[in-house]
């Protein structure tokens, strides 16, 4: 068969990464959710196992996936407009709830113009990738996400450079060596960095990219993915912009985490967005989400925005600093910081999956991360603290991991 052959290669390489412990192995199937009772959040059965599990590992940070004022939402925009747009956008594809959501997302952030895709890592791809050029130089942080990593990888720019990880300080030596051998410079950033938690210093971030502005013919564009902050915290849920109180000129969301449904977004100047429509390969060539994601969405902004997205936000950020003081005292290492994403860091990868086995033997759902999605050196186990969580169940996962010190 003419497979034969690229399929044992291919097998090899499978075999070398269960050999190193860096394959991702079989993938998880829930089966169903059981409500939250008892002063627990919500417990997921998995397929193979008669334990409830407790998730600690969703991007859904508001916890809104079975809220029924979101299903509701959904449920109507279904029915009215059916379950798929058909085509992409620009044959058939778009209704006038896609632009409705664009208009409320545009608002949202304080912006006059917004476009979805498909996905966040395909708003990343088609929002960075066509604004760069044979005369732009990239700059780029270390710890920025593979969507961006990709992107920089698809483009053919005058240059790329790297600063290390939230270094202001390198990042304006990197903007000097670029001065007279470029048109363009884009300085792109994570908001959030998903695997630490952490944010990037947009205050100082855009006033050195604004001081040297004038020095390129098409100036220094900014341009942050924020999809782990957007809807998980700020005072109004605007993610790091709002906590940081810096805007940066082209801002990149996600659907498929806060909102809890799938898609991305970008949001920023009409011109970058109508260029964006004309350019983005991942925007024209890819269906756009459904009209029911985008009634739910639709409804998600509207809570977040009223008093109950308040109490849920400030409930996140109790949880959040509970889990975290909660940590330290058993003597693990975390990241501090207001963002529902705490890390217990590691470093060390076998002990990193002991401790996933142990919390899932305990019906608790984890996600270690290893090299090389972290540096070496920086294993860790990255939780998620979410809005359908209670204190009993920070309360829970504590236990079992002091339980884990205690027999390891």
């Amino acid at each position: 068969m003419a497979t034969e052959r690229i399929v044992k290669a291919l097998r090899a390489e499978i075999t070398e990464l269960e050999k190193n412990g860096t394959n991702k192995g079989a993938e998880m199937v829930i089966t169903g959710i059981i409500p939250p009772k008892d002063g627990k959040g919500p417990r997921y059965i998995v397929k193979g196992s008669d334990k409830e599990f407790l998730k600690m590992n969703s991007n859904a940070y508001l916890g809104l996936s079975m809220d029924k004022e979101v299903i509701k939402a959904e449920e109507e925009a279904s029915l009215k407009y059916g379950v798929g747009p058909g085509a992409v956008r620009f044959i058939s594809g778009t209704y006038d709830i896609h632009m409705k959501l664009e208009e409320k997302l545009a608002q949202f952030h304080g912006r006059k113009a917004a476009m979805i895709f498909s996905s966040a890592y395909a708003t990343s791809l088609g929002v960075i990738y066509p604004l760069i050029n044979s005369d732009t130089i990239v700059i780029s942080d270390a710890l920025n996400h593979n969507c961006i990593i990709n992107a920089m990888r698809l483009s053919r720019p005058a240059d790329k450079m790297i600063y290390k990880h939230n270094n202001m300080a390198e990042l304006k030596e990197c903007l000097e060596k670029a001065v007279g051998k470029a048109k363009r410079i884009v300085v792109v950033t994570d908001g959030i960095f998903s695997m630490r938690g952490d944010f990037a210093p947009l205050p100082e971030l855009v006033k050195i990219c604004n001081s040297f502005d004038d020095k390129f013919e098409e100036g220094v564009i900014t341009v942050a993915d924020d999809s782990h902050g957007i809807g998980a915290y700020g005072k109004t849920g605007r993610g790091t912009e709002e906590h940081t109180g810096a805007k940066v000129d082209v801002l990149i969301g996600t659907l498929g985490k806060a909102f809890c449904v799938n898609g991305g977004y970008v949001t920023g100047d009409p011109t970058i967005i109508e260029y964006l429509r004309e350019k983005a390969p991942t925007y024209i060539y890819s269906n756009p989400i459904t009209c029911g994601e985008c009634g739910a969405v639709l409804k998600v902004l509207e809570i977040i925005d009223s008093p109950k997205g308040k109490e849920r936000l400030d409930h996140i950020s109790k949880l959040t600093k509970k889990f975290e003081d909660g940590l330290k005292a058993l003597g693990f290492e975390t990241i501090d910081g207001p963002h529902p994403v705490t890390p217990l860091v590691v470093r060390d990868t076998e002990k990193t999956s002991s401790i996933v086995k142990f919390l899932k033997e305990n019906g608790i759902l984890a996600t270690g991360l290893n090299f090389p999605v972290v540096p070496k050196g920086d294993q860790e186990i990255r939780f998620q603290i979410n809005g359908d969580h209670t204190e009993k169940d920070i309360e829970y996962t504590l236990e079992v991991l002091k339980k884990y010190n205690e027999t390891h």
